[in-house]
């Protein structure tokens, strides 16, 4: 096995990690759907760190062949890390720049679960993407220590744009990105696949 990039089952020591965290008692996804990857990447510096995420197994092929690549290309990532570290937390974890997929929650401001509830959505350098929406007439930021980076013709570290390695690599596996592909709002950290997900 690749002890550098793989795929696993969730297995008891893995599901002691985010039980009652990222899978909560209601989450409807039966664990044998999902995957926990091992990764690695680099931040802006060179450094490499090992990264885990938690997805869904439809995915888990395509999503460590992009991070392998991102890897290989030194894309740079900041932070890799079970939102679990954060109890789960996507504000806290997306104020600390931390990529993550699985945590069971409901889309905000709606009662529909979140794709990232069923492992199929991931969050790419949240804190320099942030997802913006307007509801009832408040524009919405989050993470809300992002509002500096809401502004895309802009440079600054962790970027994504559509012409960059990250974007494009995410878009040729079959992700949608929330910078362009949502009907009432932007999330530039936020690649997708909701084919096939009922909610």
């Amino acid at each position: 096995m690749d002890r550098t990039f793989y795929i696993a089952k969730i297995d008891e020591k893995i599901f002691a990690r985010i039980n009652g965290k990222s899978y909560k008692k209601d989450c409807p996804l039966p664990l044998s759907e999902l995957r926990y990857l091992h990764v690695l990447h680099r931040d802006l510096s060179g450094k490499t760190s090992e990264g885990e995420l938690i997805c869904n197994v439809r995915i888990a092929e395509p999503l460590t062949n992009i991070f392998r690549k991102l890897f290989t290309e030194n894309y740079p990532i900041e932070k890799i890390r079970l939102i679990d570290e954060y109890d789960a937390d996507d504000e806290l974890s997306m104020r600390d720049n931390n990529s993550s997929c699985f945590n069971f929650r409901y889309v905000s401001f709606t009662k529909r679960i979140s794709l990232h509830g069923y492992g199929m959505a991931v969050d790419i350098n949240p804190l320099y993407n942030p997802y913006i929406k307007e509801v009832d007439g408040k524009k919405i930021i989050a993470p809300d220590n992002s509002a500096d980076f809401e502004d895309r013709t802009k440079d600054f570290p962790y970027k994504i744009a559509a012409d960059d390695l990250c974007c494009k690599l995410f878009v040729e596996h079959g992700f949608k990105w929330g910078g362009r592909d949502l009907p009432d709002e932007l999330d530039y950290q936020h690649f997708f696949i909701e084919e096939g997900i009922v909610r």
